[in-house]
Parts: structure tokens; sequence; C-alpha cells
């Protein structure tokens, strides 16, 4: 069955500028363009945008799903069986916390003190963060097969600590480029140039970075709040800067 953008956008309730996207950057293809350029997409697709959206509300960055999705030996089900375990620890963890919200409110209808430690039940920063890890790690062992992963993991497993100052050292000269003419427009050529490096720098030292792989990592500069903010410390608007410049780049060299 076929179905248009508008129809896709009512099903699931993603936007029809998200859905324009998400095929701009290869993550999900309609299934055919008509020679007047309308899109139509088919269970398949439906399928797959499932897929994409289990993946984001569990954490993993746009180009991290495609990656994954892209892979050969990707299973459906596997993947769906995967996703309920994760979504059931995080409802588990939304349950203490409204818990908490309650006894708070019971504590000050009766004008008694909560327990101190109560307060925080469900709130823990070191439980988060240990419940992130573990689910990154989880992930990592579910999906680290794709090809990418598997590079990087082989080749920098065995840097040294002068590896890893020589390859933070050339990324950081490169990022001052930038940020000495990011008042310059991001197709500038000597920003181009310097976008230029930062591909090269990740294909000589991780894993070939197509310029699709490296369009993927300029959108989770800017979508991946730990990418942003990252960023955003080095320069006042490099994420979204950078992101722009990527583009660019990417686009050209297809």
């Amino acid at each position: 069955m076929k179905y248009k953008i508008k129809e896709i956008a009512d099903i699931t309730d993603v936007t029809i500028r998200t859905l324009y996207h998400y095929d701009k950057i290869g993550l999900l293809k309609p299934k055919s363009i008509s020679e007047k350029g309308y899109r139509f997409y088919d269970d398949e697709n439906i399928e797959k945008l499932q897929q994409i959206l289990f993946f984001k509300e569990i954490g993993f960055s746009l180009e991290e799903i495609k990656n994954i999705l892209d892979d050969k030996n990707f299973d459906r089900k596997k993947a769906l069986e995967y996703h309920k375990e994760v979504l059931i620890k995080k409802r588990e963890r939304i349950d203490e916390i409204i818990k908490t919200v309650e006894n708070t409110i019971i504590s000050i209808d009766g004008g008694k003190n909560m327990e101190k430690k109560s307060m925080f039940k469900g709130l823990s920063i070191a439980e988060i963060e240990e419940h992130k890890e573990k689910t990154t790690k989880e992930a990592k062992e579910k999906w680290g097969h794709t090809s990418a992963y598997q590079e990087s993991e082989r080749r920098s497993s065995n840097y040294s600590s002068e590896d890893w100052d020589r390859i933070n050292k050339r990324a950081a000269k490169t990022y001052q480029i930038i940020i000495d003419n990011i008042d310059k427009s991001p197709s500038d050529p000597i920003i181009q140039e310097a976008v230029g490096e930062l591909r090269q720098n990740i294909t000589d030292n991780f894993y070939n970075c197509t310029p699709e792989i490296f369009a993927y990592l300029g959108e989770t500069y800017v979508d991946d709040e730990r990418f942003a903010s990252f960023y955003e410390k080095m320069n006042k608007g490099m994420s979204v800067f950078l992101r722009d410049a990527i583009r660019f780049y990417s686009n050209q060299i297809k």
C-alpha cells in the first residue's frame, strides 16, 4: 500500500518537515517519488520509521540509528525486544518518581516534614548516570556489529597516549581555525577546507567517514545535547555553525 507524505505524518505524528529532513539525510527515503515530486511511502517505510523513533526515544543519535538500520545483520524483532526492555526500565523509574511526587504532596497537605532521603527517591543523579552507562554498554553489545563501529573499535583499541595526543591536537588546531573565522559564512573556502580536514581526521584514525556519515555527524552536533554542549563550550554558536558548514560540504561532494 502506498501512502502520501501527509498520510504518513497523520499516522505517525511525525511532522512533514521532519520527514523531509530524514529523506534529505538518507535516514528514511520514500519508496518512490512521482514525476511531479510527490513522495510515496509503503509499509516497510512505516516499520523503519517506528524503529527510528524507538531508537531516538532511548537516546541514540541519528547517525547511530542510520548505521544500525543500514546494517545487513539488523534484526527487527531483536531490536523490538531490546526497546521493550529499556522502556520497561524507564517506566519503573518514572513510576518511582511519580510516587515521590505524590508523597511530597501528601507531606505538604499534612503539614509534616518528609524524610529528606525519601524526597529524592528515583531522582538520584548517580542512579541516572549508572542507568545511562548501562544502557549504552548494552546497546554497544547488541548493535556494535555495525561496520563503522567495529572499525573504530579495532583501530582505536591499540592507540597509545601519544596517538591520542596527536589526534586531539590535530582536531584542536582545525577547530581553532573554524573559531577564528566563525564570523564568515559556513560556505567560506577557509571554513570548508577546515571541515574537510575534520572529516579526514576521522577517516585517518577511526573509520571511513563517507559524506553520508559526515552529514549525520553534523546533524548530531545540534540534535544531540552532548555534542551541542561540547561545541557550545568551545565557542558560542559553534554547534549550529559546524552543522551548517558540514551540510554545505557534504552536499558539494555527494
